[in-house]
């Protein structure tokens, strides 16, 4: 007998008469437990869910990983119930992948996926990095699962783009899958291959199908229960081990994933930002919790819900959530299990045929140039800068000046084409220091070609300034990485569109009104990623060259490759634009560390103005953490005495932090000590002095016929009398103060004269 939805039920006289006392179609309170202990006598449908899989059947040659996230499936799958369970994804399957499937088009992930019996799948955003035609011809043809999207629309009108749920049979019940995906995808893919779509609010989108799926009118579906996979997820970088509460609190998009989720959904899986996470969160407009689940990335856990239903009247009772590890090897139990032989031999196949290119060393490293690295100790902090993004933004520079190129007089990365780490340590059968065809493939796995465009400076002190996320972004920040030639300061504390202090090419200030080449990838130039300025530039040109390409041809050609630690960006609060001869100034700097493996630790920055050093200052072991944004590791504080002889215009400040190679410079005006005119009075050959003020008539200094500041008198307010002149003092000097103070007195109105002893202290 066919199972009647408990949404349907509440709305229809028949229904009522059946399961007695039915309530109204609010949200009814669900008991959580541990997982396995969900009530035998309710209902069980079980949701196994991964997010950001990323084509990881394979990620050092091995197959390992693949086979070791096949098998802890598999046993999930059989210790639930085969039949009372269904493998679901929160999309981004595909793309961005080890060399072992992207070299394969992710063909080979798709099989896997296949095989595993995977049912159906919001896309996520890298579903789209060959366009959307490859999505909905290709890769749709190939993979046996629903690819879902509720807010993805023919541009200009509100007609779906794509399937916008999937109803599968689970232990006799109809559960909805309602896939979305984040509507800043245009920013994240090249613009080109989307161009035909538009990308809606996603939770309005699960809102709105989960309202058709519960209206109880069979002619446009019906559920019992209700699953929403978004790919979208908690903010990256609020907090290490952030709560819900402080997620939700945060905002943006999660936050109203969270509060704003039609009731009628039971169960939320989310995915994007690569977070771990397993919540209960309340149910907005009713009593109790749901679930709310993130798997991390990569296929490093299986995400698993349970959920148990009244058999009577189809009400959730009961549910737990969990994120499952994986298993630290392929047991003998999955090896008999058909899912697993049939998964495994899709990882055999596609590792043996990416091998013989992949094994190939095509260059050496002198030490690890990687991501930065999370708090956590994972790879991929976007948030900070790293050894590996400069590097890249290097070459890209490097590529675009070959013989034959267009030029440039800039590179730039944006971290979220990072995809893989360049080690010293072998992961597989290299040498140390080896680096492998593979290896330096994976780091730029999505096929771009490199661009140059021709950008002013203000732009690109606006392309900088949009390393901050649009408010509500699931990552607030990305931190571009910049050719080694670029280096900027900048204050966290400023409000948006303000940061960016100074921006120095080549130790000199960028100027606004002239015209800089940027190379980079064509999804950044396009606009990806948020940085919609570089698309406003004039005269792109496309080269032609493959991004992958470039960078292994650099690794060849530049063999041994090292890393530079030094840091490009350096936070600067209360940097100061001008500076005072014979004045103190202060300021803090701080992310001064980079995160990068192997990366050492500055312990002391010397400031120079000029060639001239004012001092070295200690650098604190201090993480600064966000918000605001950037996190920063390294702080001094600088405390500098500008000497009172220094030249007057235009200077230049550099921080120099030797343990990394770190110099970081910016401009500043000095304003030289205000001297006097001297004269020789003829009659006893002693020295007079003349007192000059400056421009703000506040301060007056004394200079000696040597050329030295010998006194300083400064104009505060009424007369002040004093006849403790300076021991040792001579009649000709006294005489000179007296004779300047009855000359003066009548025409200046006010002064104050200062015993020249304490002068000579200043």
């Amino acid at each position: 007998m066919r199972h009647i939805s408990r949404r349907a039920c509440a709305v229809t006289g028949a229904a009522a008469l059946t399961f007695v006392g039915l309530a109204a179609p609010t949200a009814m309170a669900a008991d959580p437990v541990e997982p396995g202990v969900i009530d035998p006598a309710l209902t069980s449908v079980n949701l196994l869910n991964i997010n950001d899989f990323h084509g990881r059947i394979d990620d050092n040659g091995t197959g390992e990983l693949g086979l070791k996230f096949a098998c802890t499936l598999e046993t999930t799958k059989a210790d639930l119930g085969e039949d009372s369970t269904v493998f679901l994804s929160a999309g981004d399957n595909i793309g961005a992948s080890p060399f072992t499937s992207s070299s394969q088009d992710d063909n080979p992930t798709i099989d896997y996926l296949n095989a595993l019996e995977l049912k159906a799948s919001a896309v996520g955003n890298h579903e789209f990095d060959k366009g959307f035609s490859d999505l909905t011809g290709r890769v749709s043809t190939r993979a046996d699962w629903d690819y879902l999207g509720a807010n993805v629309y023919e541009r200009g009108t509100s007609t779906p783009a794509l399937q916008e749920y999937s109803i599968q049979t689970v232990n006799g019940l109809r559960v909805a899958v309602i896939g979305v995906v984040t509507d800043e995808t245009p920013e994240l893919v090249t613009p080109t291959g989307v161009s035909g779509l538009d990308f809606g609010d996603p939770v309005a989108a699960v809102n709105r199908v989960a309202a058709q799926l519960s209206d109880g009118e069979d002619a446009n579906g019906e559920a019992d229960v209700i699953v929403a996979e978004y790919h979208e997820g908690a903010t990256e970088g609020v907090v290490e081990d952030a709560t819900l509460e402080e997620e939700v609190a945060a905002g943006g998009i999660f936050g109203r994933i969270v509060t704003e989720t039609s009731a009628e959904v039971d169960a939320i899986f989310t995915g994007h930002t690569h977070k771990q996470y397993a919540w209960d969160a309340p149910i907005p407009g009713g009593s109790g919790t749901r679930p709310v689940l993130q798997a991390a990335s990569y296929g490093a856990f299986v995400g698993q819900v349970q959920l148990g239903l009244d058999p009577q009247t189809g009400e959730l009772g009961q549910y737990s959530v969990t994120n499952v590890p994986l298993v630290s090897a392929p047991t003998e139990a999955c090896a008999a299990d058909p899912q697993y032989a049939a998964a495994k031999a899709v990882v055999d196949q596609a590792v043996a045929t990416a091998k013989p290119i992949g094994e190939q060393v095509i260059a050496t490293v002198a030490d690890d140039i990687t991501t930065a690295v999370k708090p956590d100790g994972s790879r991929d902090d976007r948030l900070r800068e790293s050894s590996l993004g400069n590097l890249t933004a290097q070459v890209w520079l490097e590529s675009m000046n070959a013989t034959g190129r267009p030029g440039a007089d800039i590179g730039m990365m944006n971290p979220g084409s990072l995809r893989a780490e360049l080690y010293y340590e072998p992961t597989g059968n290299e040498a140390a220091g080896e680096v492998t065809y593979a290896e330096a493939a994976s780091i730029n796995p999505f096929a771009n070609t490199l661009q140059t465009i021709d950008i002013t400076g203000a732009q690109l002190r606006t392309v900088l300034e949009q390393q901050w996320q649009p408010e509500g972004a699931s990552r607030p920040f990305l931190k571009l990485g910049l050719s080694e030639n670029l280096t900027y300061t900048f204050d966290p504390d400023a409000p948006a569109g303000s940061r960016i202090l100074s921006v120095m090419l080549d130790g000199q200030p960028i100027d606004p009104a002239a015209t800089y080449t940027v190379a980079s990838s064509s999804f950044l130039i396009a606009g990806g990623d948020n940085f919609t300025e570089l698309r406003e530039g004039t005269t792109m040109r496309d080269s032609g060259l493959i991004d992958m390409d470039a960078f292994v041809n650099y690794l060849r050609a530049n063999s041994p490759v090292a890393p530079s630690f030094a840091k490009h960006a350096i936070a600067v609060q209360d940097q100061p634009a001008q500076l005072t001869a014979g004045e103190t100034t202060t300021f803090t700097v701080s992310g001064l560390d980079l995160t990068s493996k192997d990366a050492p630790r500055n312990t002391q920055v010397e400031v120079f103005l000029g060639e001239r050093s004012l001092g070295v200052f200690p650098v604190e072991e201090v993480l600064t953490e966000a918000p605001p944004f950037p996190t920063r590791n390294g702080r001094a504080e600088i405390s500098i005495d500008v000497p009172e002889d220094v030249a007057g215009g235009d200077a230049t400040i550099r921080l120099v932090a030797a343990d990394t190679g770190t110099v970081s410079t910016f401009p500043v005006t000095v304003i030289a000590a205000a001297t006097s005119t001297t004269t020789t009075d003829d009659d006893d050959d002693e020295p007079s002095s003349t007192s000059t003020t400056s421009d703000d008539d506040t301060t007056s200094t004394s200079t000696s016929t040597s050329g030295t500041p010998t006194s300083t008198a400064t104009v505060t307010g009424p007369v002040v009398e004093t006849d403790d002149f300076a021991p040792g003092a001579t009649p000709g000097a006294v005489a000179s103060l007296l004779g300047l103070l009855l000359a003066g007195g009548a025409a200046a109105g006010t002064f104050l004269v200062r015993r020249r002893s304490a002068l000579r202290q200043h």
